[in-house]
């Protein structure tokens, strides 16, 4: 039985008038967590997608290219996914059990976060209120300011994009101390090291215009040190 054939069979609760959330809460507290946890993935991707009040075609194209779903499964996912999105309210219990999951986890954390952002700005159209529902998810995830600020300048296309930000790095640090830095980033994007951490193909490919990205500010830092 696949992963989305155990949520179908969870799901059929709600019939008993039941919301998502109980079943989670269900899910949750048995000790194998898989269900659960995608369950709460879902529902943070569908919830970061009716943030601004309107879910589009985009955002919903972008939600499949982060997260797996196989052909046969799509029903039974639309459900998880229709089911969340219905309003933001709750979504914040959803990202502390994930937190709470991913505690040693950091890098875990930040892949989902990007992914999160990548549906955000989807629409071509970054709102106030995504930002504060991202925000308000990488406070829960333990993400630092700084952190939220690199990933905003990565992603959102008005955003600052500052070359030492985009980098995580600071002005006050060696042009050696940066390299290394940007050295580490390009490291850490490459597809055999993201498949270790379970990202799923769809997210590799994002990836490439993140590398684009974290290039062009190494290049420019460089340009001026030289």
């Amino acid at each position: 039985m696949s992963i989305w054939e155990r949520i179908a069979e969870a799901l059929a609760a709600l019939a008993n008038g039941e919301g998502l959330a109980a079943v989670f809460d269900k899910l949750w507290a048995e000790p194998e967590r898989t269900v659960a946890f995608t369950i709460a993935v879902v529902a943070l991707g569908a919830k970061m997608a009716k943030a601004d009040g309107l879910v589009t075609r985009n955002e919903v194209a972008a939600f499949r290219e982060v997260f797996t779903i196989p052909e046969r499964d799509e029903e039974n996912a639309a459900r998880v996914f229709n089911l969340a999105r219905q309003d933001v309210a709750g979504f914040d219990s959803y990202a502390r059990k994930i937190a709470a999951m991913f505690d040693d986890r950091h890098d875990t954390l930040f892949d989902l976060m990007e992914g999160l952002f990548h549906i955000a700005v989807a629409d071509n159209n970054y709102h106030d209120a995504e930002d504060q529902f991202l925000g308000l998810v990488a406070e829960i995830f333990g993400m630092t300011e700084a952190e939220f600020k690199t990933l905003r300048a990565r992603y959102v296309p008005d955003a600052d994009h500052d070359p030492y930000v985009v980098l995580g790095a600071d002005a006050s640090m060696s042009i050696a101390e940066i390299r290394e830095l940007w050295r580490a980033l390009v490291r850490e994007t490459h597809p055999d090291r993201m498949m270790a951490r379970g990202v799923p193909e769809e997210a590799i490919r994002m990836a490439e215009k993140k590398l684009v990205l974290i290039n062009r500010a190494w290049e420019e830092i460089s340009a001026k040190a030289a």
